[in-house]
């Protein structure tokens, strides 16, 4: 064998070997984000598991026992704020910080105004549901109505949806599939544990979903450049507070904030909480870090839109991000945050939904039931319908917005009557209040939809119609009730 013949099998050899090592150190490499997201599963379902075990008693599992704390109920309040990452990744990346004038500041309002105005009230009338507060100050019937919103608006749907799309992306596995399993995953604790559990795994998530994000942008910053970076690359759009968008848009996602004073988890957490005061600062301290969050989730995304413009799939932009300029194992503590966001949401919905079925409508029909247990079958049929709901309705932000545009309407000013007798009407009324809310809300839809090509009933959105119908019964009761006052005296 020559020299030349040597020296190519000794290179040949060493090719080998080298292609060898590189295909097994590329095989760790790439499953390190692998392992950092199931190690933060593994995480999740530890803590689920033993925070259920020490479960007991119907108080405990849907309340608590009254006893969260200021920590457990911020870290609780501001985690499941956030279930919605990816619909945040996708509106700023197409729209720019409008995302933030419509989904972030008036929030942030209608958060401050409950914690002044309703937090220490809600805590004080020591009940477990939002329904039940309307059965004590209205009625069966319009308790019973108010049952049928509020699992509208707890619906696990969206969240469902959501987890189900990320799964299936990450490990390149069917949609449907990957809902199932993410569905399957998460339940046996939750029905087990109940709000301990969703207490508990939050305080985890809470962390996981800041070190994510905060890592996002530290890498962003170092590989793309520093803030003024996006004045210079951005379309002038992204940095208006319109985004382009209609006025008439824009305004309907202030009223859909309102959705805050009715929404069941902050009435949930209130109740939990070992008083009034607390429920009121740990809502003002949530607002500060919500603050900190948007502006962490909107820069990220604007940072997408500046490092690739042209994304088929914005609402991918964060892991499109991600995926570009952080290293190995360092992204998957980020893949794990989105997960956190959504998890944490999905969970607390669950045991809403759940304590609703149970409290406001089966104990209605027979006062005696097992509370615990008709909770846990309610978490588990609310996992059903939600799976069918993701798939009727394939898209979050569209579920978001009919959720928010029927819901709203017919409940928001009897919900304030509740707590401030100046605004209280008669039974009957709120009754029809809440039917007219809701049904002129679906009806505008549907004419809309028929109607699509006209300009002037396009541009009337649903919620605008529900609203003012809801209005004019409350404010005509209102009206009865100042003449009833003049003719006594």
């Amino acid at each position: 064998m020559s020299i030349f013949e040597n020296i190519f099998y000794d290179l040949l050899e060493y090719y080998i070997k080298l292609t060898i090592i590189n295909f097994v150190m590329s095989y760790i490499v790439n499953f390190l984000d692998l392992f950092v997201v199931l190690l933060f599963f593994f995480i999740l379902i530890f803590i689920s598991y033993f925070s259920s075990k020490n479960v007991s008693g119907s108080e405990s599992f849907l309340i608590n026992d009254r006893k969260t704390g200021l920590f457990l109920f911020i870290s609780t309040n501001v985690a499941t704020w956030y279930g919605g990452i990816l619909g945040v990744g996708e509106f700023t990346y197409n729209y720019g910080i409008i995302n933030w004038v419509t989904q972030g500041l008036p929030y942030y309002f209608f958060a401050i105004l409950f914690a002044l105005l309703f937090a220490s009230k809600v805590r004080e009338a020591s009940l477990y549901t939002l329904p039940e507060k309307m059965d004590k100050e209205y009625g069966r019937k319009v308790s019973i109505l108010t049952s049928i919103i509020v699992l509208i608006l707890s619906s696990p749907a969206p969240y469902i949806l959501m987890l189900g799309i990320i799964v299936s992306n990450f490990f390149s596995i069917n949609f449907f599939i990957s809902t199932l399993l993410s569905v399957i995953l998460i339940l046996p604790f939750i029905i087990k544990g109940g709000f301990v559990t969703d207490l508990k795994t939050d305080l985890f998530q809470f962390f996981i979903m800041y070190a994510g994000f905060i890592l996002l942008f530290i890498f962003s910053l170092k590989n793309i450049g520093g803030i003024s970076i996006l004045q210079k690359n951005l379309p002038s759009s992204h940095l208006s507070p319109t985004g382009g968008l209609s006025p008439f848009y824009i305004v309907v996602w202030y009223f859909i904030a309102a959705w805050t004073f009715v929404d069941p988890g902050f009435h949930q957490r209130c109740y939990s909480a070992k008083n009034g005061n607390i429920a009121k600062k740990g809502i003002l301290i949530s607002v500060l870090l919500w603050i900190i969050f948007d502006f962490l989730t909107t820069i990220t995304a604007l940072y997408a839109k500046v490092y690739n413009p042209d994304l088929k799939t914005p609402q991918w932009a964060y892991f499109s991000l991600a995926s570009d300029i952080m290293p190995q194992g360092i992204r998957g503590i980020f893949y794990s945050s989105i997960l956190a966001t959504v998890i944490s949401t999905l969970n607390s919905y669950f045991v809403i939904s759940g304590t609703t079925f149970s409290i406001d409508i089966v104990k209605k029909i027979n006062p005696k039931i097992n509370v615990k247990k008709w909770t846990s079958i309610g978490i588990l049929l609310s996992g059903i319908f939600g799976i069918f709901l993701a798939f009727l309705f394939p898209s979050v932000v569209q579920l978001w917005y009919i959720i928010g545009s029927i819901s709203i309407p017919g409940l928001i000013f009897p919900l304030i009557g509740a707590y401030y007798k100046k605004f209280k009407v008669k039974n009957n009324i709120v009754f029809f209040e809440i039917i007219f809310g809701f049904s002129t809300t679906i009806l505008w839809i549907l004419i809309r939809k028929i109607f699509s090509t006209n300009e002037i009933i396009s541009m009337i959105e649903p919620m605008f119609i529900g609203l003012i119908s809801g209005s004019i019964i409350h404010f005509y009761g209102m009206v009865k009730n100042a003449k009833k006052k003049i003719n006594n005296y």
